[in-house]
């Protein structure tokens, strides 16, 4: 069974840094180009960072360039999101998935909650 599970939110003050982890199980994870996804009610869901599935090429959403790194450990089947500079407009849900610009993607998990602020 595919199953993901995303840790590692928190309430922190701005400019302030937090991990985050994606544990994922029942999926060939290093086959897959994975992604992290945010989500608010204003905005909806949105791209923040992709990596591909070997070979360590990522992607950056412009409004976390410089300041989010994306990585994955494929032994692990884990994928990370190391955040500094936090900003109170980073607050949202954060999601890993497939990357869905390559194909279709797994059962969401629950998300972990990201709040910034003073």
């Amino acid at each position: 069974q595919e199953q993901i599970v995303e840790s590692g939110g928190g309430l922190v003050q701005p400019g302030e840094s937090l991990k985050l982890a994606c544990r994922t199980s029942g999926i060939n994870f290093e086959n897959y180009a994975m992604a992290w996804y945010r989500q608010t009610p204003r905005i909806g869901r949105e791209l923040v960072a992709a990596i591909v599935a070997v070979g360590g090429f990522t992607e950056y959403a412009h409004f976390v360039e410089g300041r989010f790194a994306i990585s994955r450990d494929n032994a692990k089947r884990t994928l990370y999101l190391e955040m500094n500079s936090l900003k109170a407009e980073d607050t949202a849900i954060y999601y890993c998935n497939r990357d869905e610009r390559y194909g279709a993607q797994f059962p969401w998990g629950q998300g972990t909650q990201v709040t910034v602020s003073s």
